[in-house]
């Protein structure tokens, strides 16, 4: 009688993923299932980092949030100066005073601008357009002339190919009957061969 020895399991303090696979299972057993989700213990989430914008993105934040409305160039600064109502000079302060005198400078200077581009326009402006369209009809000019000179040689080419065409009329006809009796005689010969095969077929099932 054979003697059969029992053995106690000692629980492995080592994780699964350290255990030493089992010489006894076959090679190619399948993984062992994942251990079950558990969702009182959620997976670990990386520290949340508060974000850090420039001056200028802050600042365009603080005024969407606030609803303002987006104000473009101040345009104030290039108009002329109200002369009716100067600032008076012992209520304001020095700073005011310069930031007029700034204003007005911009505005000036703007101004002093545009009637100079104004008066060049006046003196300029119509023979500049009428050299500008010459220019434009010229380049047309050039244009159509290259249209014309393509459309000429396309029609040489085709005249060419057509003549080509005609000189070779009479052999392309040969060829073209010589290909077709060719192709007659195939088949003739296919037909003859296959009649030829079944006369073969028909005597050697007589002797059969």
């Amino acid at each position: 009688m054979s003697s059969i020895r029992t053995t106690t399991s000692t629980p492995n303090p080592r994780p699964p993923s350290a255990q030493q696979p089992n010489p006894s299972s076959p090679p190619n057993s399948p993984p062992p299932p994942p251990p079950p989700f558990s969702p009182s213990a959620p997976l670990s989430l990386p520290p949340y980092r508060s974000p850090s914008f420039s001056p200028l993105i802050t600042a365009e934040l603080a005024r969407i949030s606030s609803k303002t409305p987006l104000t473009g160039i101040d345009l104030s600064r290039y108009e002329a100066a109200d002369s009716d109502q100067p600032p008076s000079t012992s209520t304001s302060t020095s700073q005011e005073l310069q930031s007029a005198l700034s204003r007005a400078y911009a505005a000036s200077t703007y101004l002093g601008g545009r009637r100079a581009h104004l008066r060049l326009l006046d003196d300029y402006g119509r023979n500049a357009w009428l050299v500008g369209n010459w220019q434009l009809e010229a380049e047309l000019q050039a244009l159509e002339r290259e249209l014309a000179a393509a459309k000429r040689d396309v029609d040489l080419v085709n005249i060419q190919r057509r003549r080509v065409q005609d000189d070779v009329a009479g052999e392309l006809k040969g060829l073209e009957d010589t290909w077709r009796r060719g192709v007659g005689r195939v088949l003739e010969t296919e037909v003859a061969t296959e009649n030829l095969r079944q006369q073969v077929l028909e005597r050697q099932r007589g002797r059969g």
